[in-house]
């Protein structure tokens, strides 16, 4: 927890109330959002334990900040982390149809597991606590989805917000 304690900069600023106190929590990533980004990862070849999924914000779109996604290698001292492993889902093909223990297809034993490094900038962090992305394939379009609990609105199609 970080305590915010404002300054006193005259007498009347020394009687108010106490300091409030911010919690920091990471930026959570789903086990959808989690997939698409190592199955881009594999798709373009990266290397998986160097590749960290940037996530920030940036001042513009429709509502003000527009939300930014990049894989990048560059990681800095002042950026927060966070780690999230997974299990990737079994291949089905026609050879293990039928091949496991329970009939159903898939082999009893899980996934190979993987994990996605997510970092973020300090700045971008204060408009980012708390938010969750998800990945979205739906009928409409496909793509990444920011659930974010500190925007005070939203564009229409989700890219941008105010705060």
């Amino acid at each position: 927890m970080i305590t915010i304690t404002p300054t006193p900069t005259d007498e009347s600023a020394r009687h108010r109330a106490p300091a409030k106190e911010v919690a920091n929590m990471p930026v959570l990533v789903t086990e959808t959002a989690a997939r698409e980004i190592d199955a881009i990862i594999r798709q373009q070849d990266l290397d998986p334990e160097k590749i960290r999924l940037r996530v920030g914000v940036k001042g513009g779109g429709c509502s003000g900040f527009s939300y930014l996604l990049d894989l990048t290698e560059v990681e800095k001292d002042s950026d927060e982390m966070w780690e999230y492993s997974f299990e990737r889902q079994p291949e089905k093909s026609a050879a293990t149809v039928g091949a496991g223990a329970d009939g159903d297809g898939e082999s009893a034993s899980g996934g190979e597991p993987y994990t996605v490094r997510v970092i973020c900038d300090p700045k971008s962090y204060l408009y980012l606590n708390d938010t969750t992305i998800d990945f979205k394939d739906e009928i409409m379009g496909r793509g990444f989805v920011f659930n974010n609990p500190n925007a005070t609105s939203s564009c229409g199609c989700g890219s941008s917000f105010s705060a």
